[in-house]
């Protein structure tokens, strides 16, 4: 959209748009296309390092000893050393906020053992710590930072929200306006910003700013919504399928041992 429109707003030449289909844009020397494609990249590495420990069996066997040497070293880098690098590797910045997520599935299906709860505190308790390095990103671009005390409440409720969401979900009834409303915001988050910052400034000297605005987000929601219903559940069957087998046949070779190989003695 961005592309086609060609505003000098908010520009995007088609090398640009090329360079974001890989997901890795600023290795190609581009900017991301929108406000929130920087964190596609840190899920694709938080995506590695799961299949990683899958593959490896570590998840299964020992998960909360992974999450343990995780939170250590964000602690250590976040709070110590600083590395960018270990930033992007590691994820330290934004570690424990994947850690708790991991931590909270955990628990709900598996068991509420101490160590567990200790860790999801800690991973809490770290993450409120991180907090002052967003804050520092926010001077930096926007001259302009939310409060630290406003910052540790937002995830405090964030994480309460999360954690209420899976308790509560025996008490909500699959439906189909709650799967769509789940559909929707993937979509939702990739497409709504800049995007909206183009439908609002032309429509506002039509209809006002507030019709506008109401506007851009009935017309994203739809739009969020029409991708999730017509691209997005058709491809997750064929994805589902294809990747589970491929999954399935990996985690078969990379565990079987050699043909060659000899017991120890």
């Amino acid at each position: 959209v961005l592309t086609l429109a060609g505003t000098p707003l908010l520009p995007a030449p088609f090398s640009q748009y090329v360079a974001n289909l890989s997901m890795f844009a600023p290795a190609f020397g581009q900017p991301f296309m929108d406000g929130v494609y920087w964190s596609i990249v840190l899920e694709l590495v938080f995506y590695g390092w799961i299949t990683l420990a899958l593959f490896t069996g570590l998840f299964q066997k020992r998960k909360l000893e992974l999450i343990f040497i995780w939170l250590a070293i964000s602690a250590l880098n976040e709070f110590f050393i600083g590395s960018g690098g270990a930033r992007l590797l590691f994820l330290t910045e934004f570690g424990p906020f994947f850690a708790a997520g991991v931590l909270v599935h955990h628990i709900h299906s598996h068991d509420r053992s101490v160590p567990a709860l200790l860790l999801l505190a800690a991973a809490f308790l770290i993450s409120c710590g991180t907090l002052s390095v967003t804050q520092r990103w926010m001077l930096g671009h926007y001259g302009i930072a939310v409060s630290s005390a406003n910052l540790v409440l937002a995830n405090a409720v964030m994480h309460a929200a999360l954690i209420g969401a899976v308790l509560l979900r025996h008490r909500v009834r699959a439906s189909a306006l709650t799967l769509a409303l789940g559909g929707l915001t993937y979509p939702l988050y990739l497409l709504h910003q800049e995007i909206g910052y183009l439908a609002i400034n032309a429509a506002t000297p039509i209809v006002g700013k507030w019709i506008a605005a109401l506007g851009c987000v009935v017309l994203m929601l739809f739009i969020s919504w029409a991708i999730w219903r017509t691209c997005e559940r058709p491809v997750q069957r064929l994805l589902r399928f294809w990747l589970g087998r491929a999954v399935d046949a990996g985690r078969t070779r990379f565990r079987r041992p050699s043909a060659g190989a000899q017991p120890a003695e």
